[in-house]
């Protein structure tokens, strides 16, 4: 069984339906409305889990309901909260999401998420050193990743950084990282200063390009490669993006090769857009291989 240890964000998703978007200034009256659990971490951790891996996740939910919640649903999904700390008087993380016009848009409030730092994620580094592959996104300070880049580094770990949301990478990160994975948008921003051929040339099998329904683009060291997407009716997109980077590790840490870890990783992306929410439509270990 592979261990994963995923060191990210846990909040709770506040969900809009409807079928327009508004623009600046306009108002429109929505279809729907719920509260689900997320976060970029707590998705990939719950996504891991359910795709069989041993994970650990390692975060921070404040003291209040939302916190409760967060932690019962890591329960039921298999996730060990050895250290998912409650932080006292600040409120849990959260994601308020539209969801209009085949997809979605998100606002994130990081509140106890902040407090990932790299002194608290210290207290984790056993089960870190242990790990057969850990992931980190861009929820939590930009510290905290720069720190866990180099004990990852110094301890020989694979580190696979989802550098979403887009912002700016420390190069040492991106030197650190086994895995880097993203999407187009936020594979610009990180390589500001080159193209998309030319990134990709200079981190051969390491820098994977998410591109939606076109697929995932790499480079092998002779040739770009693009491993093809499933076809899917989608009903929610929440969330894909942290199937794919779960079930990605997961396929790496149990020794399979790129190509076949990409290939199994949007097989999963795609079946988590057929259902409702970030990890309601996150499949089963069992789910992907049938489809395979």
């Amino acid at each position: 069984m592979a261990k994963i240890s995923v060191i990210g964000s846990s909040s709770m998703d506040l969900v809009v339906t409807s079928s327009k978007r508004p623009g600046a200034g306009e108002t429109v009256l929505g279809e729907s409305f719920t509260t689900v659990p997320g976060g970029k971490g707590a998705n990939q951790a719950v996504a891991a889990a359910r795709l069989g891996a041993d994970v650990t996740m390692i975060g921070r939910v404040g003291d209040d309901h939302l916190g409760q919640q967060i932690l019962r649903n890591f329960e039921e999904n298999h996730v060990h909260i050895n250290y998912v700390k409650p932080v006292t008087h600040m409120e849990s993380g959260t994601a308020h999401i539209v969801l209009a016009e085949g997809d979605n848009s998100i606002v994130v409030v990081k509140a106890a998420n902040n407090e990932v730092t790299p002194a608290y994620v210290e207290e984790a580094l056993d089960v870190i050193r242990s790990s057969d592959i850990v992931l980190i996104q861009q929820e939590i300070p930009a510290e905290t990743i720069v720190y866990v880049s180099e004990i990852c580094a110094k301890y020989q770990v694979p580190l696979l950084l989802n550098p979403a949301p887009a912002r700016e990478v420390e190069e040492s990160v991106i030197a650190n990282a086994a895995y880097i994975t993203p999407n187009e948008h936020e594979a610009a921003i990180m390589f500001k200063d080159m193209s998309l051929q030319e990134a990709l040339r200079k981190y051969p099998n390491k820098l994977f390009v998410t591109e939606g329904s076109n697929g995932v683009r790499f480079f092998d060291g002779e040739q770009e490669v693009v491993v093809p997407t499933y076809k899917v009716e989608a009903v929610d997109t929440t969330g894909a993006g942290d199937t794919f980077n779960a079930a990605f590790a997961v396929a790496l840490a149990e020794g399979k090769s790129l190509a076949d870890s990409v290939k199994f990783a949007n097989r999963a992306a795609s079946l988590s857009v057929t259902k409702f929410g970030a990890q309601g439509g996150m499949p089963t270990r069992r789910e992907v291989e049938e489809q395979l």
